[in-house]
């Protein structure tokens, strides 16, 4: 490639400082970096015999001004570049036995990126201005044992045409103002930490469908999107769709101004002027199969699992990343100290954690604790690691506490203490430990409540409501429900089974988290679109792939089962309200038994005390400590803040909690 000496007659604005009460401790070694009077580009690539920097003069140019970069003996590539800046596009063009040099990839440590809607997620890296008026904004920090989490996908929070919002499915739209979703309904429900779905920059359009490329044949994905966002492209940029300018058109490009940089610090800033955290779900152990991700291009050998044969390891969703590589975790580690130290992010949930190295998980948690102590960690530790992890520090999803009260997520027959039944190897202990926070010494795995993260549905698999509609046999998994809105009502014996169950997550030790809808009642039924869809009307145990009405948010919904909202949103008020309930050690509970297996009591310093009736027959008649009691909630029609001694009487499915006066 012949050298080009190229200075581009744009008007480029430069570096100006940023304004913000978080000190930067991040050493980011590679990328781009603003100067006084340009730009410096550095690379990572100790196998490539060439590098080259392309700088582009349009988004959707194919080629551009190649400049030669220089390596060092560390394997580093680097080149400074005068009078470019804010606005200037670029990627690189690799040579040497593990690359492409008929591809030009995008930078790794892209801070904004442009990105095409097309499956090989073509990208240009855009150099940004990161200057923000944080004004004094800092970490929401608090208890991890204090938060009551929501998982929302920040798209669908807004997206349709019931939350009323100006900017629907976008950073903007979410912290709008007068509308039914986002923000303005977070403030309403009481929660003061959000889970958002993946933000990081990832591959949302899949291959075509019917189609083979690349070796793979699609013939699972009619709609050839993604839309949950576990494909990450770019660590360090936020997803250009989710700006105010987003688009989906095929072939469009997204991210051309860098907007979503400001627009999802504006709403941090502003969740947390609501004293809401902000934790993110990220995926750091694999990437995409078929996108341009640049780690890909640059070294396989370097950041990748590979068989003998040289080829990308993958398991469920895509190429492994090798995390026990020194420069991966580097990479990782960097990303995320970005995150909180530029957009001041509070924590995070990390996808698949079980696939991460022990040393791997304990190096996150120290970098990222020595920056802020408070930051929220804890992630999916599948195949029986959540005791490790919590050893380490980490919380993550409490997955028996989920099944001890539904039951087996497949096996209908298996059902849980929810359905007057235990699982087949679950007893009367096992409730007890969930709700005691699921320590290490009584049948759980967690070194302190803190780290059991206890939930009844996340975004995987049927969401809560629909796992009773199908457990119970109202409905049949292959039903054809046409009236969404009246399946959406609950019946009495549904809506009851849906708040013990609530009532159990807000009461037991640990941190509680609920996924959008769970509230409501909410059914995912795949809605009719342009696309030929063969379980259309169907209820969808995994909707990653759809952005339409069968993922987003219909507020009017709310309004058919407007009891178990306020129910959900009384619990929510009262945990925050009584730190008996979220108690960061253990021994604090104490149980009360009774000779059915399916009644339980349990007291909290003793102030507190709850009655929980399993069976769906039979009604339970315990009998209060000596003193009096103030009704603080209760599943059935009972009245709050009356004064009970004695006995009470509990209907079927049921539970109440009582303070002592």
């Amino acid at each position: 490639m012949k050298f080009h000496l190229f200075i581009i007659s744009t008007v480029l604005s430069f570096y100006v400082s940023c304004t913000n009460d978080i000190k930067k401790n991040n050493d980011i070694q590679y990328g781009s970096f603003l100067k006084k009077n340009g730009v410096e580009f550095r690379l990572y690539a100790p196998n490539s015999s060439n590098v080259e920097l392309i700088i582009f003069e349009k988004f959707d140019d194919n080629d551009g001004f190649a400049y030669q970069m220089t390596k060092d003996d560390d394997g580093n590539w680097e080149l400074y570049l005068k009078d470019q800046g804010v606005g200037t596009m670029y990627g690189y063009r690799l040579e040497g036995p593990l690359n492409n040099d008929s591809l030009i990839i995008a930078d790794p440590y892209s801070k904004a990126a442009i990105t095409q809607n097309t499956w090989r997620h073509v990208a240009k890296t855009l150099v940004i201005d990161e200057s923000f008026e944080w004004e004094g904004d800092t970490w929401q920090n608090r208890d991890p044992t204090d938060l009551v989490i929501y998982e929302a996908h920040l798209r669908d929070m807004t997206r349709h045409p019931s939350s009323k919002a100006k900017s629907p499915g976008t950073y903007k739209g979410f912290i709008e103002s007068e509308q039914k979703g986002g923000l303005e309904y977070l403030k309403q429900l009481g929660v003061n930490a959000v889970q958002f779905l993946p933000l990081w920059d990832y591959a949302n359009v899949e291959i075509p469908y019917k189609k083979s490329v690349d070796g793979m044949y699609n013939d699972w994905n009619p709609y050839e999107r993604n839309h949950w966002g576990y494909m990450p492209t770019f660590f360090m940029a936020p997803e250009a769709y989710y700006a105010s300018d987003g688009s989906r058109i095929p072939e469009e490009w997204n991210g051309k101004d860098g907007r979503a940089v400001k627009e999802l610090k504006t709403l941090v800033k502003q969740l947390h002027e609501n004293n809401i955290s902000v934790i993110l779900d990220v995926v750091i152990n694999h990437v995409s199969n078929y996108d341009l991700h640049p780690l890909k291009y640059i070294d396989r050998d370097i950041y990748f699992r590979l068989d003998q044969n040289g080829n990308f390891l993958s398991q469920c969703c895509g190429n492994l990343l090798d995390t026990e590589n020194i420069h991966v975790q580097n990479y990782i580690i960097e990303s995320l100290k970005y995150w909180m130290e530029e957009y001041h992010i509070d924590g995070f949930r990390f996808d698949q954690a079980h696939l991460l190295s022990l040393e791997t998980a304990k190096r996150i948690f120290d970098e990222l604790r020595a920056i802020n102590p408070g930051v929220i960690i804890y992630g999916e530790a599948w195949d029986n690691r959540s005791r490790e992890f919590s050893k380490i520090g980490w919380g993550s999803f409490n997955a028996h506490f989920r099944d001890v009260l539904r039951g087996d997520l497949h096996d209908y027959s298996k059902k849980g203490f929810l359905f007057s039944s235990f699982r087949p190897n679950d007893n009367k202990k096992d409730l007890k430990s969930i709700i005691s926070g699921s320590p290490d010494n009584f049948g759980g795995v967690y070194d302190s409540p803190s780290h059991s993260i206890n939930f009844l549905e996340v975004h995987d698999d049927y969401c809560f409501s629909d796992f009773l509609r199908l457990s119970t046999g109202v409905n049949d998994k292959n039903d054809i429900i046409l009236d969404k809105s009246n399946h959406i009502l609950l019946s009495s014996k549904l809506s009851k089974m849906n708040k013990l169950g609530a009532f159990i997550l807000f009461t037991s030790q640990g941190v509680p988290l609920i996924h959008q809808g769970q509230e409501w009642g909410h059914s995912q039924i795949i809605q009719k679109t342009d696309i030929m869809d063969l379980d259309v009307y169907k209820m969808d145990p995994n909707p990653y792939n759809k952005d339409n009405e069968t993922n987003w948010v219909n507020w009017n919904e709310l309004k058919q089962n407007e009891d178990l909202v306020s129910f959900y949103k009384k619990l929510i008020k009262i945990r925050r309200e009584n730190v008996s309930l979220r108690k960061n050690d253990y021994g604090i509970v104490e149980f009360i038994e009774f000779e059915n297996r399916y009644f339980l009591g349990y007291k909290v310093d003793e102030t507190m005390i709850a009655f929980i009736n399993g069976d769906n027959k039979n009604h339970f008649t315990p009998t209060l400590p000596n003193g009096s009691w103030k009704l603080l909630i209760s599943t059935d029609k009972m009245v709050h803040d009356r004064i009970y001694e004695g006995e009470l009487i509990l209907e079927p499915t049921s539970g109440i909690l009582l303070r002592k006066i």
